[in-house]
């Protein structure tokens, strides 16, 4: 079996969003030709509880909800332990620095890639310190509106 070129780990709270893409146009046939992994994870699998909660108020105050620390984290760190190769996380939050070509670029020449989606107001401020050698991207104002409005 060939190896594909690069893998991406995606790690979000709504998985079945990721379907269309894997299934239509040039990802389609990426994925098809086994150029590309694709792989999904939701943060509520490594969530502990009867309900797996994911989201809280900000540690230390402020608006809205704020992913947890906890079962970020732990998908975050049992993803990276499934392949030798740690891949490089990225964080895509609206809060992020824009994710332009020239990064894109430079994320293409990675065989591992581990997209690490935001929701509500973003990540408890605790995953960014745990995880201080990723900054964080916005992949563009329009798709995380658009991807937060389903």
């Amino acid at each position: 079996m060939t190896k594909p070129n690069m893998r991406f780990d995606v790690i979000t709270l709504f998985p079945e969003l990721f379907a269309p893409f894997l299934a239509s146009g040039v990802t389609r046939r990426a994925y098809d030709a086994k150029l590309v992994d694709v792989r999904l994870w939701n943060p509520r699998d490594f969530a502990e509880g009867n309900y797996r909660r994911v989201d809280d108020r900000p540690f230390g105050g402020g608006p809205g909800m704020v992913l947890k620390v906890e079962p970020i984290v732990e998908a975050v760190e049992a993803v990276r332990r499934m392949e030798t190769d740690e891949g490089h996380l990225v964080m895509l939050t609206p809060q992020g620095r824009r994710l332009d070509q020239a990064k894109v670029e430079e994320l293409a020449t990675r065989k591992r890639l581990l997209l690490l989606c935001g929701r509500y107001e973003g990540f408890d401020e605790r995953v960014r310190q745990v995880f201080r050698q990723c900054p964080d991207r916005n992949a563009g104002a329009d798709l995380l509106t658009d991807l937060a409005d389903e």
